[in-house]
C-alpha cells in the first residue's frame, strides 16, 4: 500500500474512534460537560491526564530540541515532571475536596469577590491561549507532513476535528478520547524508538540504548563498541558544535527549570482533570497513575533526541564528518518528502554537487570548512519540530510505523488542545456568564454558551497559531511562565495561608501577569511577531530571556499579595474556616460528599 494512503487510513481510523467516542459519551448537563459528571475511575483519569498534559510540545517539539542542544534541554523533562509532583502533592488534592468545576470558580469562592474571579478568567485565556497555539501549530505541522498538505491546510483540518469531538462531548467526551489518544500516542512513539535502539545498539530499551555502546556496521564512520554518547559528542564536536552532553550556564537552566515546575503546577486544563474523580482520594491516585503513564514516554524523549541527531549527522556525512559529504541527489527519500512542507531544506551554496552540514557560525566550523575546503552550511532549513515525525523514516523503519507516528503526532497535540479549549469555555461560560453576567441562566443556556465559547476559542487559536512565536516547545514555555506567576501563586496562598484577603489575591495576580507579559511583549513584540519587539537579547534583565521570566512574576505575584494582605482586613471568619477545613484530607470524600 502507498505510504500517503496508509497514513490516510491510519489517521482516518483514529479520527473515527475520537468520533465515535465523543458521540457515545456526548454531555447532556453541565456537570458532564465541566467535570464528566464526576464519575471518572482514578485509572482511567490518569491515562487521560497524561494525554492531557503530554502535548505536541511533549510528542513533537521536546525531543527535537533536546536533540539539537543536548544536555541543556534536559530542563525540559526535569521541570515539567517536577512540577507535575509539585501540583500533585500540594494542589489538586485540595482544589478537588473543595469541590468546584473550574480554577476560576476555587479562586472566586476562597477569596469571596468576583473581581478575583474575572482576573482569574483573564489570566486563564491569556495562559490557555497561548499554550494552546502551541499545540495547533504541532497539529498543523503533523497534518502537512503525512496528510500532504500546507502547514495551514493542515492546521485548519486540526481545528475542524478537536471542534467535533470537544464541542460535543465536553469533559466527558474529551475524558475518553483522551485514554484512546494516549494509547495512540504512547506506541506511536516508543515503537520507532524501540526500532531505532535496536539499529544503533542492540539494546531494545531506548533508555538503556542510550549509554549502550554502538553497533557494528553503522555509516558516518562510526566506531564499533564506543558508547552512543561518546560517538555523538565526538561527531558533533567534529562539525563545530558543542558536545552534546556540555552544559552552559547553570544559574539559567535552574531558572527555566523553576519556570516549568512552577508553571506545570498552575495549569488550568490540567488542574481541572482532577475535578473529575469521586473524591479526595481518588485524586491523589489518579495523580499517581498519571505520573507511571507520563514516564513511559518521558525516559524515552532523551534517547530519541541523541539517536535522531546521530543519524542526521550519518546521514549527512555517510563516509564520516573527514570525508566527503553527502551527493545532492543522493539525499533520502525522507528528505524529499519533508522538503514539500517548508519545514526542511537544503541548497548547494557553492555548486560542488554536495549537501554540507556543520556549524558556519562557530570558530570550530569555520575551521573544519577550511580543513575541507567548504563554503557554508547548506542544510539552511531544518524545523526541530518535525525530529520525531521523521524519526521512522530517516531509521528506514516499515511504512506502518511511519504511519503509526502520524497518528500519534495528531493525537497528542489534539489531546492536550481539547483540554485547553476546554479550560478556556469553561471559565467564559461558567465563571463569567454563569457567575458574573447571568446567575439566573438555566442549565441548558450555560451549556449552549459552554459549546458557543469553545467554538470562539478554537477559531481564534487558529488565527493566531498560523503565525507562532516559535517552535512548540518554545510557544508551550511561555504559556508556563504565565500561569507560574499569575495562577500558580494564587492558588498556593489560597489553599496554605487563611490570612489572605481578596485585595491581596487580586493585587498579586494583576502584578504577576502584567509583569510578565511586558517582559514579553518588550522583548518578543505584539502577538511575539518577529520584528515588532522594542528591545533586544543584550537588553534582557540580568540576562534573562523571557521563557524564563516566570519565577520573576511569580515572585512579583506573592510579594504584592503579601504586602496588600497585611495592609488590609483579614478574610472574613468562615473563609479562614473554609482554609482550614481544605487543608484536612482524612475522610474528606465522605466528609464532604464529594
Amino acid at each position: 500500500m502507498d505510504q500517503t494512503v496508509l497514513n490516510f487510513v491510519v489517521v482516518g481510523l483514529s479520527f473515527a474512534l475520537y468520533f465515535g467516542i465523543a458521540i457515545w459519551a456526548r454531555a447532556g448537563s453541565t456537570s458532564e460537560f465541566y467535570a464528566a459528571g464526576r464519575g471518572v475511575n482514578p485509572v482511567v483519569n490518569g491515562m487521560a491526564t497524561a494525554a492531557d498534559w503530554m502535548s505536541a510540545a511533549s510528542f513533537i517539539s521536546m525531543a527535537g530540541l533536546i536533540a539539537f542542544t543536548g544536555y541543556n534541554n534536559s530542563l525540559f523533562l526535569m521541570g515539567w515532571t517536577g512540577g507535575y509532583v509539585l501540583m500533585a502533592m500540594l494542589l489538586a488534592p485540595y482544589l478537588r475536596k473543595f469541590g468546584k468545576f473550574t480554577v476560576p470558580e476555587f479562586v472566586g469562592d476562597r477569596y469571596y469577590s468576583n473581581t478575583a474571579r474575572v482576573v482569574a478568567v483573564v489570566c486563564l485565556i491569556i495562559i490557555s491561549t497561548t499554550y494552546v497555539i502551541g499545540q495547533m501549530t504541532g497539529a498543523g505541522v503533523a497534518f502537512s507532513r503525512f496528510l500532504e498538505v500546507s502547514s495551514t491546510a493542515g492546521l485548519i483540518i486540526a481545528s475542524c476535528v478537536v471542534a467535533v469531538y470537544a464541542v460535543l462531548g465536553g469533559m466527558k467526551g474529551i475524558t475518553y478520547t483522551q485514554v484512546a489518544q494516549y494509547c495512540v500516542l504512547i506506541v506511536a512513539y516508543t515503537i520507532p524508538a524501540i526500532f531505532i535502539s535496536l539499529q544503533l545498539t542492540g539494546n531494545p530499551i531506548p533508555g538503556l540504548g542510550l549509554f549502550s555502546n554502538m553497533n557494528d556496521g553503522l555509516a558516518g564512520g562510526v566506531e564499533a563498541g564506543t558508547p552512543l554518547l561518546v560517538t555523538l559528542d565526538g561527531l558533533l564536536t567534529d562539525l563545530g558544535f558543542n558536545e552534546y552532553t556540555a552544559t552552559t550556564n547553570p544559574w539559567l537552566m535552574a531558572l527555566y527549570t523553576l519556570s516549568l515546575m512552577i508553571g506545570t503546577a498552575g495549569l488550568p486544563h490540567v488542574i481541572i482533570r482532577f475535578f473529575t474523580v469521586p473524591k479526595v482520594s481518588d485524586a491523589r491516585w489518579s495523580a499517581g497513575w498519571a505520573l507511571v503513564f507520563i514516564a513511559l514516554l518521558y525516559l524515552t524523549a532523551p534517547a530519541v533526541g541523541a539517536m535522531a541527531r546521530l543519524n542526521i549527522i550519518t546521514t549527512m556525512w555517510p563516509e564520516g564528518t573527514q570525508s566527503e559529504a553527502v551527493e545532492a541527489d543522493q539525499l533520502p527519500d525522507w528528505f524529499n518528502t519533508w522538503q514539500v512542507t517548508g519545514l526542511l531544506g537544503v541548497e548547494d551554496l557553492n555548486g560542488d554537487g554536495r549537501i554540507q552540514y556543520y556549524n558556519d557560525a562557530s570558530p570550530e566550523g569555520q575551521a573544519f570548512a577550511e580543513a575541507n575546503g567548504l563554503e557554508g552550511n547548506e542544510l539552511v532549513t531544518f524545523n526541530r519540530d518535525i525530529l520525531v515525525l521523521a524519526n521512522p523514516e530517516i531509521a528506514n523503519l516499515p511504512p506502518w510505523v511511519i504511519a503509526l507516528i502520524a497518528a500519534g503526532g495528531i493525537a497528542a497535540a489534539l489531546s492536550t488542545a481539547a483540554g485547553l479549549l476546554l479550560a478556556i469555555s469553561s471559565a467564559i461560560s461558567h465563571d463569567l456568564i454563569k457567575s458574573v453576567i447571568n446567575p439566573n441562566i438555566s442549565e441548558k443556556g450555560e451549556l449552549m454558551a459552554a459549546r458557543i465559547s469553545m467554538i470562539v476559542a478554537i477559531v481564534g487559536a487558529t488565527l493566531l497559531a498560523l503565525n507562532p512565536p516559535g517552535f512548540a516547545a518554545q510557544t508551550v514555555a511561555l504559556a508556563f511562565g504565565l500561569a507560574a506567576a499569575s495562577l500558580f501563586p494564587t492558588l498556593m496562598m489560597g489553599i496554605f495561608s487563611k490570612r489572605m484577603n481578596s485585595a491581596g489575591a487580586i493585587a498579586g495576580m494583576l502584578a504577576g501577569i502584567i509583569s510578565t507579559c511586558l517582559y514579553l511583549f518588550l522583548f518578543l513584540g505584539w502577538f511575539f511577531i518577529p520584528g515588532t519587539a522594542m528591545l533586544t537579547s543584550d537588553q534582557y534583565l540580568f540576562g534573562i530571556p523571557p521563557t524564563h521570566f516566570g519565577p520573576i512574576g511569580a515572585a512579583f505575584n506573592f510579594g504584592v499579595a503579601f504586602l496588600v494582605s497585611r495592609a488590609t482586613a483579614a478574610p472574613p471568619q468562615e473563609i479562614q474556616d473554609l482554609v482550614e477545613s481544605v487543608r484536612i484530607p482524612r475522610g474528606a470524600g465522605a466528609a464532604t460528599g464529594h
